[in-house]
């Protein structure tokens, strides 16, 4: 088994859904004389239910989201495709994970997810398992960060419909270990958009229009980072990355789920929310993950994930 910590990763909103379900039926078995708020599954209308989940419906110039002010101060100096690149950087410093085709990979994050009756947040350690070649569907398991011995079963992670949520579709997923990609940012472009990543798009969703826009190749290489990315290749993801029109850096100082201080980059393309990454302020180590919601024009954090860990295993259950 081969292990790294913090390497660029990306979870599914799926996976999100998971966790407010576990944490709902957690919720459940406590005795009545402690408070329980989560009581419902929580689904959202602009949530994927592929590999990544950023954004259901692309229009066909996509959404430009411009620089923000957070509270007081200026926006950073620093640009969206600056810390991108810098990203990358660090990414060819790492070490590299191999995996055959049946082997799986381990990620281990915290994730903190509000409670929709509440509006409370709760953080849940989650561990994930994802085939390496595709060849059969993740699975997680869960449990309250203060409750150590409050982990659920292993589930398995299967995509829902998007005509019909309570139903699981049983495609498998793409792989979770992208070993063969290019190592060239122009190649690998061209490799994005010759292999889109596979949207479960609403009904009625115009799939021409979706996977022709030119913001595609960004969306499917946004969705590599759900699974393990080989330094070289990495590298050129994240400055193709850096090309993206509308990513912008709405702060120099946020702070993930695990306590880490980070930069934030809004990413474009996202309807009824936005969905931040975060990169640590000093070696631009990816770190996770910040999604809010916007209603009413007024914007609240929904969920955040702080990636912990990555391995290479070769069973769903086994720990590195």
């Amino acid at each position: 088994m081969t292990k790294i910590e913090q390497s660029p990763h990306g979870f599914e909103e799926q996976l999100l859904t998971d966790l407010k379900t576990h944490v709902a039926q957690r919720a459940e078995t406590v005795p009545a004389g402690r408070p329980v708020a989560l009581r419902t599954r929580y689904r959202r209308g602009w949530r994927l239910a592929g590999a990544f989940g950023l954004a259901v419906a692309l229009t066909v110039g996509g959404l430009t989201v411009q620089t923000m002010r957070v509270g007081d101060r200026p926006p950073p100096a620093a640009s969206a495709s600056e810390i991108f690149r810098l990203a990358a950087d660090s990414a060819r410093q790492q070490p590299e994970l191999t995996a055959r085709p049946d082997q799986y990979v381990f990620t281990e994050v915290l994730a903190t997810v509000r409670e929709p009756d509440t509006g409370q947040h709760r953080t849940v350690r989650s561990q994930r398992w994802g085939s390496a070649g595709g060849l059969a569907h993740p699975q997680a398991r869960y449990r309250p960060e203060t409750e150590p011995n409050g982990w659920s079963e292993l589930k398995v992670l299967r995509p829902g419909d998007p005509v019909h949520p309570d139903k699981e579709l049983d495609e498998l997923p793409s792989p979770a270990y992208h070993g063969d990609l290019p190592t060239e940012p122009d190649e690998l472009l061209r490799h994005l958009r010759e292999h889109p990543v596979k949207l479960h798009l609403p009904e009625g969703a115009d799939e021409e229009a979706v996977y022709g826009n030119e913001a595609m190749a960004y969306t499917t290489a946004r969705s590599m980072l759900d699974g393990y990315v080989p330094p070289r290749a990495l590298a050129a993801l994240l400055e193709l990355l850096a090309r993206e029109p509308g990513a912008a850096v709405i702060s120099d100082d946020v702070v993930d789920a695990a306590g880490r201080r980070g930069v934030a980059i809004r990413m474009p393309g996202v309807i009824g929310a936005n969905v931040d990454f975060v990169f640590d302020r000093d070696t631009h180590v990816y770190l996770g993950t910040r999604t809010s919601l916007v209603r009413n024009g007024k914007e609240s954090l929904d969920s955040a994930t702080a990636l912990l860990r990555v391995a290479i295993v070769d069973r769903p259950g086994q720990l590195p």
